[in-house]
Order: C-alpha cells, then sequence, then structure tokens
C-alpha cells in the first residue's frame, strides 16, 4: 500500500472513529466546535498500523533513536511506531513522558530512558496539536533527561498556534494532517 492509499485510509478511519461535532473545552482550555480523540482510531488495529506507517514516513530521514510522547494519549502513537519501525529494519526505541514524577522507585517523569543515551536525539509524537502546550511541556522533560527534541510529529494540527510557539522554542513540527486536509481526504 502506498503512503498516499495510506494516509487517505487514516483520515476515513479517523473521521469515522475520533472525529465529532459539537461545544467541547480542550486540554488548552479553548473552546471549540470540534473534539478529535485519537485515542480511539491509535487503539483500533487497523488505526494503529496506519499511525505506524505515516509516523515511521515522516521520520524516515530524521536522524532519531527513538520517539517519545506524553502518557496517556501518546502511548498508543509510540508503541504503533516503535513496533513499525523494527519492521522497517529502522528500529526506533521508545519512551513515556509522565505528566507527575512517579511517587515511588525511581521518581522518574521519563520511562524507557534505559533503552537511550544522553545526546540520543528523539522525535515527540502528539495526537493533537492545539497551542503545543502540552507537548512543549514533554519536551521539555526529555530535555532535562538528557536527549535532544528533534522535531515534534502530530496527527492533527488545529492551527490554532501550536506550530508556531513550538517553533518560537526552536522545535520543528510537521502533522500529518491539518483539520482541512482531514476532512478533505477523508472524503
Amino acid at each position: 500500500m502506498d503512503i498516499l492509499s495510506i494516509k487517505k485510509s487514516l483520515a476515513r478511519l479517523l473521521l469515522q472513529l475520533s472525529y465529532r461535532e459539537g461545544n467541547f473545552v480542550l486540554a488548552s482550555g479553548k473552546q471549540s466546535n470540534y473534539y478529535f480523540d485519537c485515542r480511539v482510531t491509535a487503539l483500533h488495529a487497523e488505526g494503529s498500523w496506519l499511525i505506524g506507517q505515516l509516523f515511521n514516513h515522516i521520520l524516515a530521514s530524521h536522524k532519531i533513536v527513538g520517539v517519545a510522547g506524553m502518557t496517556m494519549g501518546a502511548d498508543p502513537l509510540v508503541s504503533a511506531t516503535t513496533a513499525i519501525s523494527h519492521t522497517l529494519n529502522h528500529p526506533l526505541n521508545g519512551l513515556l513522558v509522565r505528566k507527575q514524577a512517579k511517587d515511588h522507585g525511581t521518581g522518574q517523569f521519563v520511562e524507557g530512558l534505559a533503552n537511550f543515551q544522553k545526546g540520543d536525539r528523539v522525535a515527540v509524537l502528539e495526537d493533537v496539536v492545539t497551542t503545543g502546550g502540552s507537548v512543549l511541556t514533554a519536551c521539555e522533560r526529555l530535555q532535562q533527561a538528557g536527549l535532544v527534541i528533534d522535531s515534534v510529529c502530530a496527527i492533527l494540527d488545529r492551527e490554532e498556534g501550536g506550530r508556531e510557539h513550538l517553533e518560537s522554542h526552536g522545535i520543528k513540527f510537521e502533522a500529518i494532517f491539518t483539520r482541512q486536509e482531514l476532512l478533505s481526504m477523508a472524503k
């Protein structure tokens, strides 16, 4: 299956399973007339495979050793991407960033660090970027753990300032879809 077909299949599945219109309050606190719950699609067998394929396609030219994301929204994205990377003979290890440090054991914010060395480059995965605040927190925690942020890659860019916010912090941003691209490609 070629990349355009994979992208169209993901768009259709996302629209069917994850996209809702109505009145919603987003994690950023903003009001919105639509909501995108990527977890439904990312936890669907086909959706997971499609997402993993597309993130690996985007990241193929990046000089990274792994992918990371804020738990819990990015957990299935990291898992799909790492599993697919292995089948493509371009293995990427994964990291999960906690919202709060563990209150027991090592008390760390970042899980999976044993598979990395200080200075390793990683891409941060996110389902939806609105303002970029949540994913920027993940980036900061990864940097504090000694890793270098290559880029942030999202499934959906809401085009509400997230790209500009991330780029103002020197972080490259890429998305599989903007909202308009998603809606038009799903048809």
